[in-house]
């Protein structure tokens, strides 16, 4: 980048400052009392992100049948409205009082209501109480979690029973809320079989928009799955959206849950999380949301008064914690690079974009400044935005291994109906940098050519005009 002269920072937006967003986070597992939102409020809201993800834990709402206690969640969502957050909340987990595998799984994680009919009548109230109680302020809605997974459809994994489950709660929200977005799917696996079976259910039809969790050093992955769940989805709904509803990794060594045998670093992190949050908003996914806000235990797989059975901590936060002798996230909740990563995004990316073709071809030409030669388009990952305004963005990395790697190179590339000069915004750390003429060569009066630009292993952002 030393060639590049730096004019400044993105000035990083607070959820406040924006209307709207396709950049969400985290702020799950709050049913099983593992973090504390109160510490955690104003620095999420810090980062400009609109989209919150809550999950709604039935079991704590209600601990006598029929009784619903809804204070505990009521305060977390109206903190997060009140600092401009738009909280949707996961509808999940079982409920001890009413028997089976949830006497014995803490946070009865993973144990649907599906066993009896007092269990399926229970589950029904809950969820129509839930939503007349929130349909003022919560109007997206999405039906468990990871359902394709073992640890939560605990006594096996069952693609009917979730798509005729999804199917009825679906019907319940529709008739206290018609008004409601309902979010299916919630899948975790790399597998068209198992959506599909349960969108044939009559699940299809009953939801508006299908999520799935993509945890992988790839994120070029994304691109494939998210064409097969459209195209699968619009059979059924020719209006379904794609919701991308957890993508993070880890920040270092020792953690538990997805991605855990990896050498990770902050930095590693940090360049996870640019690489795949760009990458969803390159599919034009409905809203994507990085896990997570905080370090926190994972919490997935305990067992009720075996304690070391829940102590399993992950570290995907953005934020850092400590941990108390019960797992509990305690300490300052520290800011992470990621964080500063996700808040350049957030800023960069707030109100409506498009994703869009730009007349771009890469002339690969000789880099003196890496004794070598710039990277072909084959190499790189890439994609345009504009807006309403008439402005637009480039953004392009080289999807190196993360793990193995910390790459710089170089690209050369030929940009036609330029309209403005364009900057380039690193957005690891903000800065905004004009490209000198050297670099940046004007073949006429809209088309340019940038010899030699720096390309890295996580997105870099050119801009052009007021994006």
């Amino acid at each position: 980048m030393e060639r590049l002269i730096k004019i400044g920072q993105v000035p990083v937006k607070t959820s406040k400052d924006v209307h709207d967003s396709r950049i969400g986070i985290g702020f799950e597992k709050l049913d099983r009392d593992v973090f504390d939102p109160e510490k955690a409020y104003d620095k999420v809201a810090a980062i400009g992100v609109k989209w919150v993800r809550l999950q709604s834990g039935w079991q704590k709402t209600e601990t006598e049948k029929g009784v619903y206690d809804f204070a505990w969640l009521d305060r977390v969502v109206d903190n997060l409205i009140t600092r401009g957050m738009k909280p949707w909340i996961c509808l999940c987990y079982g409920n001890r009082i009413y028997g089976g595998m949830a006497e014995e799984v803490f946070g009865a994680v993973g144990c649907p209501p599906i066993f009896t009919d007092e269990q399926r009548i229970g589950w029904e109230n809950y969820v129509r109480a839930l939503i007349r109680h929130y349909k003022t302020r919560v109007d997206t809605f999405e039906i468990w979690n990871e359902p394709d997974g073992i640890w939560c459809w605990k006594h096996g994994v069952n693609a009917r029973e979730l798509g005729e489950f999804t199917r009825d709660t679906a019907g319940y929200i529709r008739e206290e809320f018609p008004e409601a977005e309902i979010i299916g799917g919630v899948i975790c696996n790399r597998d068209l079989y198992f959506i599909g079976e349960a969108l044939k259910t009559g699940m299809g039809e009953a939801i508006d928009a299908i999520s799935f969790h993509e945890y992988t050093d790839r994120e070029e992955l994304v691109f494939e799955r998210v064409d097969g769940l459209k195209a699968l989805g619009r059979k059924y709904n020719p209006d379904m959206m794609i919701v991308q509803g957890e993508s993070g990794s880890q920040s270092r060594s020792g953690g538990n849950g997805a991605l855990r045998s990896g050498a990770w670093t902050q930095r590693k992190q940090a360049k996870q999380l640019l690489r795949h949050t760009v990458a969803d908003l390159m599919t034009e996914v409905q809203f994507t949301s990085y896990f997570s806000c905080m370090d926190m235990i994972e919490a997935l797989n305990g067992k009720i008064g075996d304690k070391l059975s829940w102590l399993d901590y992950g570290y995907f936060g953005v934020l850092s914690a400590d941990f108390d002798e019960n797992g509990v996230a305690t300490g300052e909740y520290t800011p992470k690079q990621s964080y500063t990563a996700l808040s350049v995004l957030a800023s960069v990316f707030a109100e409506d974009f498009r994703s869009c073709t730009l007349p771009v071809l890469y002339k690969p030409a000789e880099s003196p400044r890496i004794f070598g030669y710039d990277l072909p388009y084959r190499e790189i990952i890439a994609g345009g935005f504009t807006r309403d305004n008439g402005a637009k963005a480039y953004a392009y990395w080289h999807p190196s291994a993360i793990m193995t790697t910390d790459f710089e190179g170089t690209v050369t590339m030929e940009i036609a109906d330029v309209t403005n000069p364009p900057k380039l915004i690193d957005p690891m750390d903000g800065s905004i940098y004009d490209i000198p003429e050297g670099v940046l060569e004007y073949e006429s009066e809209d088309c340019i050519v940038l010899h030699n630009l720096p390309v890295k292993d996580y997105p870099l952002i050119l801009t052009f005009g007021e994006f």
